[in-house]
């Protein structure tokens, strides 16, 4: 049993001397029994409220076994499209890979926050490798009720020199399983741009840098009061979801501002999440999904991401391809890592992030 907690929930310093500096993440909170949230991580009324529920029957599954079949492409395209997400199943991803990265997830959190704590901001030896709790707790007004850690990927052997051993085979094992279901998802919406061919510049500018997170979302004693993740979309091209079987992710509907809908979990499924490099590059033809996560009263949940990006040094705007016809551009050339920089230095604001991209009048 955890030992009996000892800091002041109300004292602010307090918790974010325990959560973030000590290691202890949420994780910790949760684990000590708290039986009200601290204030902290109290969000607005706006943040917490889904007024609208869209029915689950209408979010697309596409059955990946027949990857040449042109009614799955037509589907995979009509998803981004439509609503900017969609599962797979039968996607070539071995179902023991996927097990074992959710296991390797349970087994870094389960480790003492002496020993997460090495891989924080502050001590880590790597940018590439950060264990962190919320989104960016230094510019958010209310944090988020989650614990991560972040892997950028270099190369094997910086990966098996620097990221955490309870995990780091796992979750390599699972990004390269991923990659033919990466690649091919990107020839296939390449495709509908009038993109024949990913060259070598076009296939560093969709998939140049990875990165994964490993996601825990430990039992909130006043889920409804808080967000395990706020509203956004991601920076990514594509985003490969590995979510457990507990639910809580929450995309948005396309009947106006307040709707919402769960995406259940698929035992074996992945979700894709188009991001915001995509719909910049296909000139909004593609679009970025905003989703949410809920906090959870009765059960730990765990997710995996990974996103497939741009190069840091690379300039993204719409490709020429979409422009052919004479379509007038959305968005100009900006440097892929200003536009990260503009998501990491603001608390999460739904699809704000891709104005920073807009010719403005």
């Amino acid at each position: 049993m955890a030992p009996a907690i000892s800091i002041s929930l109300n004292d602010s310093s307090d918790v974010t001397d325990f959560v973030i500096k000590q290691g202890h993440g949420v994780k910790g909170l949760s684990e000590r029994g708290i039986k009200s949230l601290p204030e902290q991580y109290i969000q607005p009324l706006e943040e917490r409220l889904m007024t609208r529920i869209e029915p689950q029957e209408s979010i697309p599954v596409i059955d990946m076994s027949k990857w040449d079949d042109a009614q799955v492409a037509n589907s995979i395209c009509d998803a981004a499209e439509k609503w900017g997400f969609f599962q797979v199943v039968n996607h070539g991803v071995p179902l023991q890979v996927l097990d074992d990265v959710k296991k390797a997830t349970y087994g870094f959190f389960g480790l003492p926050a002496a020993e997460k704590i090495k891989y924080s901001k502050e001590n880590s030896s790597s940018n590439n490798v950060r264990f962190g709790t919320s989104f960016t707790p230094q510019v958010e007004k209310a944090l988020e009720w989650k614990d991560y850690l972040s892997l950028f990927y270099v190369s094997d052997e910086e990966a098996a020199a620097l990221w955490p051993p309870v995990c780091k085979d796992q979750i390599l094992e699972y990004m390269k399983s991923s990659k033919f279901l990466i690649d091919h998802l990107l020839q296939v919406l390449m495709k509908r741009l009038n993109v024949n061919e990913i060259d070598e510049t076009k296939q560093s500018l969709l998939t140049g840098s990875v990165r994964t997170n490993i996601n825990y979302y430990p039992i909130c004693p006043n889920p409804e009061l808080t967000v395990g993740v706020g509203r956004h979309s991601d920076v990514s091209t594509l985003t490969v979801l590995l979510q457990d079987n507990v639910g809580g992710l929450y995309v948005r509907g396309n009947e106006g501002e307040d709707s919402w809908i769960h995406v259940p979990p698929i035992n074996g499924a992945i979700v894709i999440n188009i991001g915001d490099a995509l719909q910049i590059l296909s000139n909004g033809r593609y679009r970025s999904v905003e989703h949410r996560v809920t906090a959870n009263g009765s059960s730990n949940r765990i997710s995996v991401p990974i996103f497939v990006n741009p190069r840091p040094q690379d300039m993204i705007g719409p490709l020429p391809e979409t422009l052919a016809n004479g379509e007038k551009p959305i968005y100009k050339q900006v440097l892929y890592s200003d536009y990260v920089k503009h998501f990491f230095r603001k608390a999460h604001d739904g699809k704000k992030t891709v104005d920073f991209a807009k010719f403005t009048n």
